[in-house]
């Protein structure tokens, strides 16, 4: 007999998974950002910075304040490694098996891989790989582009740029470090070095089915629809893979409100389920998310669980965009209850949120108030930006928020 779950006590679950349950009352360590980014099996890298870079972001939704260098740090010392997972991410080393066969047969990686330019190129690809033997890791910005000018965008990239983007789906090349923010390439096996495919590399079976595992464990609460996208698995149906992981005892069957589907939650969770069900699982965060977070990143699925419709708008013209450019979903004690058009003004230690949208049919209690206010302060402290400037909001609110901003700056 499955066991009934709200929507609420879903939502907490999937939060609680995802880090996101309870605020950091501690400090935050370099520890913490790993355990985080393992918790989650994926940070998603994204380069647009009118606020702090997605992946920074997500991590301060999770750990409040902590130093950025972290980051790259665990990258350089090897305990995460970039490669295609959901999209371009920075993955826990110890799942490195997990996404190796997307490697070793990179032609179905789409635009990400060209065997046509591999051939082409051969013989520059395998000159390059010469310098980075001789000489050491190399940056794209180590190559001057030829004829002048500025690339824009991947389809006009300088050769050597797609020498190292094609190497580095094909897993003969890694990303050693970052230097601002700029990949340093390396050879895989001097990144690597313990790696070895003939006695560590998982089946193709093996290494979907723990892909499986780890989307339901980052998840928390699945239903069979959620599970492809959070590895960009291949589309299909994974009602038996579910079945076959609730059969092992890996995922606790769940009936879901308002749902005909099937749903499962992670055992992990098992010594949460219970508070759920009675309904003393609480979410207490109010925090600003990147675009690019996991709860938020499957539309489908924030819709489904959230009554989120959430649309990246970046790549969509400005003429089009309904909300802005680079808008931040609010969550707030297990609700996302709006989403907020921001921009760090880093010279002038401005916050400056643009519009702040609420969703239809939200009451703006004191509560709800008091908590935007602290999570768009501490967003903004965390920015170097102390200074938050609300240009547009639902009537009375831009006021109340500068009220509450003034007495408690």
């Amino acid at each position: 007999m499955s066991l009934n779950l709200s929507l609420t006590a879903a939502r907490n679950l999937h939060l609680a998974a995802q880090g996101l349950l309870t605020p950091n009352r501690r400090k935050a360590s370099k520890a913490d950002v790993l355990a985080a980014i393992q918790r989650m099996a994926l940070l998603q890298i994204d380069t647009i910075n009118v606020v702090a870079r997605s992946p920074y972001l997500v991590l301060f939704s999770r750990l409040g304040q902590y130093d950025p260098a972290w980051l790259e740090q665990l990258l350089a010392e090897g305990r995460l490694y970039e490669y295609w997972a959901h999209e371009a991410c920075f993955v826990p080393t110890e799942d490195y098996g997990l996404l190796r066969h997307r490697m070793l047969d990179p032609a179905g990686m789409g635009w990400k891989f060209s065997v046509r330019w591999m051939e082409t190129h051969k013989a520059e690809i395998e000159a390059l790989l010469a310098h980075i033997a001789a000489q050491g890791p190399v940056r794209s910005a180590d190559f001057e582009r030829k004829g002048g000018g500025k690339g824009t965008g991947w389809w006009d990239w300088k050769p050597e740029k797609r020498h190292l983007e094609v190497l580095f789906t094909a897993g003969r090349l890694m990303v050693a470090e970052r230097r601002n923010f700029q990949r340093v390439y390396d050879l895989a096996e001097r990144v690597l070095p313990d790696w070895d495919d003939a006695r560590d590399l998982p089946t193709p079976e093996v290494a979907q089915a723990r892909m499986v595992s780890r989307s339901c464990q980052a998840l928390g609460v699945v239903k069979a629809g959620w599970v492809a996208d959070y590895y960009r698995l291949k589309r299909g149906k994974y009602e038996q893979a579910l079945h076959g992981l609730a059969d092992a005892g890996e995922l606790i069957p769940v009936r879901l409100e308002d749902s005909r589907h099937d749903a499962y939650v992670h055992h992990s969770l098992a010594h949460l389920l219970d508070d759920a069900l009675a309904g003393r699982l609480q979410s207490t965060v109010t925090t600003l998310l990147s675009p690019f977070d996991p709860v938020v990143w499957d539309r489908k699925r924030a819709s489904e669980l959230f009554d989120f419709d959430y649309r990246i708008e970046c790549y969509t013209p400005a003429a089009k965009r309904k909300y802005g450019y680079f808008v931040l979903p609010l969550l707030s004690r297990g609700r996302l209850v709006g989403r907020i058009d921001a921009k760090a003004h880093r010279k002038d230690g401005v916050f400056e949120v643009k519009a702040l949208f609420i969703e239809p049919g939200l009451r703006i209690s004191q509560r709800l108030l008091g908590d935007i206010g602290t999570a768009l302060q501490r967003c903004a402290t965390w920015h170097g930006t102390p200074r938050v400037q609300v240009q547009d909001a639902p009537l009375g609110l831009a006021e109340a928020l500068g009220a509450f901003m003034d007495t408690h700056h």
